[in-house]
């Protein structure tokens, strides 16, 4: 498989995986004490996805220095 391809292929399963836990941690973080989205939290989280990354990960170790460092 050539390089490109494999790269492509790798950053899909990247994309899934956070779209997976995203739709996680705001099904368990947003939920408020009767299971409903308490739109507090709704109203940060779309803020925030609004807003430009603070960080571009080149490879793992990069993303680990940076889960460490923070």
């Amino acid at each position: 498989m050539p390089q490109a391809l494999k790269n492509k292929y790798q950053i899909s399963e990247l994309q899934e995986e956070v779209r997976i836990l995203r739709s996680f941690v705001i099904g368990i973080i947003g939920k408020d004490k009767e299971g409903k989205y308490s739109p507090e939290f709704v109203e940060k989280v779309l803020q925030f996805s609004q807003e430009e990354p603070k960080h571009t990960f080149k490879d793992s170790s990069s993303f680990l220095k940076q889960i460490y460092k923070d």
